[in-house]
């Protein structure tokens, strides 16, 4: 893989492996309740991550894309791109709160430090990453995605060789809705999606060649797909522990000993570190564009006016805002997955 398709996978990964997906409430919620049959589900989601990614990245290539409202104006029409983006746009500022919020949290709880001065260090950190752009991204990106891969790899992999394959949860747990893992890993995919479209719009300075994008999202949901994995398992396994845990996998760490949740700290802080960034950019280079102001300015206003925000806590952002964003994302799928159908046929 060169170098070009590495930087595009590592900011793919680095988008989607958030507060929810790295702490493995995400993959809890999503998979380890249908038992044995989430690993399946999880087959299904890598796939839509590659296909998703894909689509996106190549819509960017052929059509020159510098950011997602050109993708939104392009699948839908009138007021209606216009509402959307709006949405998209507020997605994104929920999106950077909350990991301010679960930056907050995780050092108050982990480190004895004031729930503020977690905020202040994450603004702190985006804020430095926002004035290099896109640059500044890609760099902090392929640094930390490696590191994050290595560390949940061992972390899990450890689990499972102390552990074993045994499931507390094998056969999953009684449902009282509709769903399967199945539209489970379909809604999951989808709901990711909105972070990946804004993210993956903005990076056609990356793409050289109609292969940077095939191979950028085939590594990208591949690598996606292994952390899950290294996930989904411990949550399996310990499920009776930690189903009704805010972070499982810190819980799942202490068993391989205190050294683990240490490590799983940093795992997780990073991982929101990433997923802040993606947001905050993808936020910041929209109002930018609307405003004709350059981004470093909003970007400096943006870190400001988000901390009060993200005062409001983590799960209370998450609960509100999460399973709004889940079904449009979803809809905006269809719909790219639509157009590209339609653009294949007509020029083949």
């Amino acid at each position: 893989m060169g170098n070009r398709p590495r930087q595009i996978a590592s900011i793919y990964i680095g988008t989607i492996i958030g507060a929810g997906f790295a702490s493995g409430q995400e993959i809890l919620k999503f998979f380890a309740v249908y038992g044995y049959k989430g690993i399946f589900g999880l087959i299904i989601a890598t796939l839509l991550f590659i296909l998703v990614g894909g689509i996106i990245l190549i819509k960017v290539y052929n059509d020159k894309i510098e950011g997602y409202e050109e993708i939104i104006k392009n699948i839908f029409w009138g007021k209606i791109g216009g509402i959307i983006e709006l949405i998209i746009t507020s997605f994104l500022l929920a999106g950077f709160c909350i990991m301010l919020a679960g930056s907050g949290a995780i050092i108050r709880e982990q480190f004895n430090v004031s729930y503020n001065t977690g905020i202040y260090i994450m603004a702190l950190a985006t804020f430095l990453t926002f004035m290099f752009s896109v640059k500044g991204i890609s760099t902090v990106n392929t640094l930390l995605v490696p590191i994050l891969l290595v560390g949940v790899i061992i972390i899990g992999g450890m689990v499972i060789i102390k552990e074993g394959f045994v499931f507390s949860n094998y056969k999953g747990v009684g449902i009282t809705n509709t769903g399967n893992f199945i539209t489970s890993a379909i809604l999951y995919a989808s709901y990711n999606s909105i972070s990946a479209l804004v993210m993956l719009s903005s990076i056609r300075v990356l793409i050289k060649r109609k292969e940077d994008c095939i191979q950028g999202a085939l590594f990208g949901g591949l690598g996606l797909g292994v952390l899950s994995f290294f996930i989904m398992v411990p949550c399996l396994i310990f499920y009776s522990d930690i189903h009704n845990i805010e972070i499982p996998m810190l819980k799942i760490s202490e068993s391989v000993g205190g050294k683990g949740k240490f490590i799983y700290t940093f795992i997780l802080w990073f991982s929101m570190l990433t997923t802040a960034i993606a947001n905050g950019f993808g936020c910041i280079r929209r109002i930018s564009s609307f405003l004709k102001i350059n981004q470093k300015p909003i970007a400096i206003v943006f870190c400001i006016i988000t901390i009060p925000i993200g005062k409001m806590g983590f799960s209370n952002l998450v609960s509100i805002l999460y399973p709004i964003f889940g079904y449009l994302g979803m809809f905006i799928v269809i719909f790219m997955i639509l157009d590209f159908i339609k653009n294949k046929k007509r020029n083949p």
